[in-house]
């Protein structure tokens, strides 16, 4: 999965071109945007697709997608990229003759004196078509690549791309906003204090179990279970996640995932209070359905009932 153009040709991965979002996204927009390229490329969205386009789309999540949303939503990694991001900005623009802009748009944008409009027009333009079909996502995310450096070059006389909001702003509604250029920074005992990456961690989550929760009330199980995939995947050792999604294959009437993930749930935190209150459940359904399953080809059930039909049922065979 190679990308030659824009930042990539400079060996810099340009995560905010991955997920097509703009070098100025705050972290509500970066979830949002993640979140619409995670459903595009999940198994479930590509049932008529071919293995060969289900592997791509899988590659593509795990291999580009998941780290640049990790990087770009993590504190820590996230300040550090952006000063990266700032500094090669600033040396690129010593070094114009090197760009070879190819795009007409990033030519455009490379020279204009008004780059905010016409960045993220394109951008929008751009992004709009980048994940519809599998065999363009690359080139696509290149073109994407070479806006970011060309706005990085324009704007680098200001001292590079506005820096984003900070990546636990969005997750309070009541923290204040960054001051503007020119305004004095509040007192540090009014700051709000930033979110440290647990903190911010626990916020997605928890963001995955409410929609999850809100989707269960309606008895919306397949959708509800889909959230709770994408939150395993992202974070996989999460107690939580996985027991409720094991309540929710229960309710889905797939009681083999659902000791599945309650058995992990149980691995990772042996006390979790939902995972041990739905465990005797789910153990009785997937006993019952390995008793229907073992009992199918028989006239009787261990119960006493007559067998589940098929075709040994229909010759009317006994049980022991």
């Amino acid at each position: 999965m190679n990308i030659d153009q824009g930042l990539f040709k400079f060996d810099f991965t340009d995560y905010h071109a991955i997920l097509g979002v703009s070098l100025e996204a705050d972290a509500k927009q970066i979830r949002k945007r993640y979140l619409k390229i995670a459903r595009k490329l999940h198994p479930d969205s590509l049932g008529g697709a071919s293995d060969a386009d289900k592997q791509q789309a899988s590659e593509l999540l795990s291999k580009m997608v998941n780290p640049a949303y990790e990087k770009l939503t993590q504190d820590k990694e996230a300040t550090e990229y952006k000063i990266v991001l700032k500094m090669r900005g600033q040396q690129l623009k010593q070094q114009k003759a090197v760009l070879q802009l190819q795009s007409p748009s990033a030519k455009e944008l490379a020279g204009s004196n008004n780059a905010s409009n016409l960045y993220n027009n394109s951008l929008k333009s751009l992004a709009a078509e980048q994940y519809e079909s599998l065999d363009q996502v690359l080139s696509v995310t290149g073109q994407i690549s070479e806006l970011n450096l060309a706005y990085l070059v324009s704007t680098a006389d200001q001292g590079g791309a506005p820096a984003p909001a900070p990546v636990s702003a969005p997750m309070s509604a009541s923290a204040p906003a960054a001051p503007g250029p020119g305004v004095p920074s509040q007192p540090a005992a009014a700051a709000a204090v930033p979110a440290s990456p647990r903190q911010h961690r626990a916020s997605i989550i928890g963001s995955y179990l409410n929609r999850a929760k809100e989707f269960e009330q309606k008895k919306d199980y397949s959708r509800a279970i889909l959230e709770l995939r994408e939150a395993v995947k992202s974070h996989p050792n999460n107690a939580d996640c996985h027991a409720t999604l094991a309540n929710l294959y229960l309710k889905a009437g797939q009681a083999t995932m659902a000791r599945i993930h309650l058995k992990r749930a149980l691995d990772i935190a042996p006390d979790n209070a939902l995972a041990k209150s739905v465990a005797p459940a789910i153990n009785r359904a997937a006993g019952q359905m390995a008793t229907d399953k073992a009992s199918g080809g028989k006239g009787q059930s261990s119960n006493g009932k007559k067998g589940g039909g098929g075709l040994f049922g229909l010759f009317g065979g006994k049980g022991k």
